[in-house]
């Protein structure tokens, strides 16, 4: 059966490569022409559009790969039936079950790897689209500089910053507020801090120190330039650091596994709201299981003959897509709003979809 089996498989990897490449060109061609007008403006030339769009693959390539895994197991499974190869399979004494067991342990392989490459590739990826947007395109602007920052240091003590300018790792305009229970207790006003590497600590410039009582203030005292922020008492186990400062300025869609656990605990010590970025890290490891329940569903309908044809099997890969995806948004929604956990969020649509996979699949005729 080894035989069989890698023609099953040249068939499926035939057909997923097929469907990867046609939705890669799909999406390019739409997002080329909605950015055309752009590329033109700017002057762009051909090999850094190219560059561009170099950058754009992953993230479309984990959109669309449960949608070609679907449509690779329908056409591979629907392929053997209408030429009759799946009735000379049978007759040597072999279920459908066992036709699927290639395909379904390439998938598996599929997912160790989509599950690797959506969360650490694609975050990377994201990132340098995003940086050649700013820097190229100039959507959000392609200044180095961010202002008005706010950081939540502890549940009582509060971080804003004016301006953050990342290339001189410098702030300017830095409050420090810190409060007791009901009120202000004190604030520190920094005119400028500067990261010194060596020291690992921030220095400082034009700073002042305000001391409140019942939010009144009660004592203002000028502070030496030159010195450090952890040479007072108060502001010891301030962590902000430049590298935190950019972390905390980067989007979901940039950071990686690791550095989205790190992200969501780090607001979590902090008394922050982090729902909705648990439900996008779940998600992130869940979706890449899609490939195995469409795998189940593309053999499931393709098992027995069909009127319609191709024609008929692409429309309905696209139609369980559609209302997989739209679950997906309506479960997410939910997640987002605390009415589901997170994981059960993330892993909902998988396992709802799931069922049905596997109660079409037992109503083959074997």
């Amino acid at each position: 059966m080894k035989l069989l089996d890698i023609y099953i498989l040249k068939s499926f990897v035939r057909n997923l490569l097929f469907g990867l490449l046609s939705f890669i060109l799909i999406f390019i061609l739409v997002d080329l022409f909605e950015n055309l007008d752009k590329f033109i403006d700017k002057g762009l030339k051909l090999y850094i559009i190219g560059q561009y769009y170099m950058y754009f693959i992953p993230e479309i390539l984990k959109l669309i790969l449960p949608l070609s895994v679907l449509l690779a197991s329908l056409f591979t499974t629907s392929k053997f039936v209408n030429s009759a190869e799946m009735i000379a399979f049978n007759s040597s004494g072999q279920s459908v079950y066992r036709f699927i067991a290639p395909i379904f342990i390439t998938g598996i392989l599929l997912t160790g790897i989509t599950l690797y490459f959506n969360g650490w590739v694609v975050p990377n990826a994201n990132s340098a689209k995003f940086r050649f947007e700013k820097e190229v395109l100039g959507k959000g602007g392609g200044s180095s500089s961010q202002s008005n920052l706010y950081f939540q240091e502890s549940d009582n003590r509060i971080i804003r910053i004016e301006n953050f300018d990342e290339i001189k790792s410098e702030c300017q305009n830095v409050s420090i507020q810190k409060f007791n229970k009901y009120d202000l207790s004190y604030r520190f006003d920094i005119k400028m801090m500067t990261w010194d590497n060596a020291k690992n600590d921030w220095k400082l410039t034009s700073s002042a120190k305000r001391t409140f009582d019942t939010s009144q203030a009660k004592e203002k005292m000028a502070l030496d330039s030159g010195k450090f922020l952890h040479d007072f008492e108060e502001l010891k186990n301030i962590t902000l650091s430049p590298s935190l400062i950019k972390k905390k300025q980067t989007k979901p869609d940039e950071m990686n596994l690791t550095d989205l656990q790190e992200f969501i605990a780090s607001e979590e010590r902090t008394g922050q709201d982090v729902t909705k970025t648990k439900v996008d890290y779940y998600s992130r490891i869940s979706y890449p299981f899609a490939g195995l329940v469409t795998i189940i569903f593309g053999v499931s309908l393709s098992s027995n003959r069909r009127k319609g044809g191709a024609a008929l099997q692409f429309g309905i890969s696209i139609l369980v897509c559609f209302i997989y995806l739209g679950f997906l948004k309506i479960s997410q929604t939910f997640g987002y709003n605390g009415d589901i956990p997170p994981l059960l969020t993330a892993w909902l649509a998988n396992i709802v979809f799931s069922l049905v996979a596997f109660y079409y699949l037992l109503k083959i005729n074997k």
